[in-house]
């Protein structure tokens, strides 16, 4: 499990192969100048439901329990970035299964 900190003072837990494709998503928005809303679902934590608002100014870090990176599922970026671009901001999806394009 890998851990994405906001602003030192949030944390959340996701699996490597999920905070890769986060990451992809976050830092190409943030590296643009955007701002937009990520939004998660962790039925284990309380609350279970959280939202920040993502901006160039505020800090994230990514941490990844393994050290070589996973390979990418594009249609996957592709769609997580659709649901950042959106009015609703970014929200986590599931990975498509249907032919995952891999990419480094």
């Amino acid at each position: 499990m890998g851990t994405l900190e906001y602003n030192s003072k949030l944390s959340a837990t996701f699996d490597d192969r999920t905070l890769a494709h986060l990451q992809v998503v976050i830092w190409s928005k943030l590296r643009r100048g955007e701002h937009f809303a990520f939004t998660w679902v962790d039925e284990e934590a309380s609350p279970p439901r959280t939202s920040v608002w993502c901006s160039p100014t505020i800090p994230m870090t990514f941490q990844f329990d393994q050290a070589e990176p996973p390979e990418l599922n594009l249609k996957w970026v592709e769609v997580l970035t659709k649901a950042a671009n959106s009015a609703g901001g970014l929200r986590l999806v599931p990975e498509p299964t249907d032919a995952p394009t891999p990419a480094r």
